[in-house]
């Protein structure tokens, strides 16, 4: 089997992004009903990387995974806590993939100067409550009922996992294009130990 690489996604990388997460529209995995439109995909990603790290996993030129952090809440105050997320191909699922992408995202928001990362999951979700268990993730609470879909009421699960310590007032965040270009060596250091891992 050729090797996956992990790598900064582009604004080409739409298209198949957005192939691996359409077969989880018809899960509870995301409350989302319908494939948005690859314009609209893109404008997301865009959105996204303006602020924070988008990472693809490749395997001879096809995307079998990717993960993204984004704003926890839109109010200023909020902005050191990050939301994460993770998408695997459904052929890449168990071989430890989503842990590689999702250390190497927690690495680059923690040098960011996040003081805290969040996950929503859709419980039960034994696979996704696992990885972030294993990862240091701490259930603060349970929202049940949250949603409705595929025919019933779902519960989702708030995930916690604190990245710094909070004293006195923060730097503020650096945006990741800023970070990219000011610390180019920090990012490419994340990305190696990352794909170091992958190869086993």
């Amino acid at each position: 089997m050729e090797p996956i690489l992990l790598r900064l996604a582009t604004d080409d990388d739409a298209t198949d992004i957005r192939a691996v997460y359409e077969p989880y529209l018809a899960t509870p995995i995301t409350f989302e009903t319908e494939l948005p439109s690859l314009k609209e995909f893109r404008a997301r990603m865009v959105d996204a990387r303006a602020t924070y790290p988008y990472l693809v996993a490749e395997r001879a030129g096809e995307i079998v995974g990717y993960a993204y952090a984004s704003a926890q809440h839109p109010r200023a105050a909020y902005a050191w806590n990050v939301e994460l997320s993770v998408y695997l191909a459904l052929d890449a699922r168990g071989r430890g993939l989503g842990r590689v992408l999702y250390e190497a995202l927690i690495e680059l928001v923690r040098t960011q100067g996040a003081k805290a990362a969040y996950a929503l999951v859709t419980v039960p979700n034994a696979a996704s409550e696992g990885l972030h268990a294993a990862l240091g993730f701490e259930r603060i609470g349970l929202q049940p009922h949250a949603g409705w879909k595929a025919g019933a009421w779902h519960d989702v699960a708030w995930l916690r996992k604190e990245l710094a310590p909070y004293e006195g007032a923060p730097e503020p965040l650096v945006p990741f294009p800023e970070l990219l270009r000011e610390q180019p060596d920090v990012v490419r250091a994340v990305l190696e130990r990352a794909n170091a891992a992958l190869r086993g």
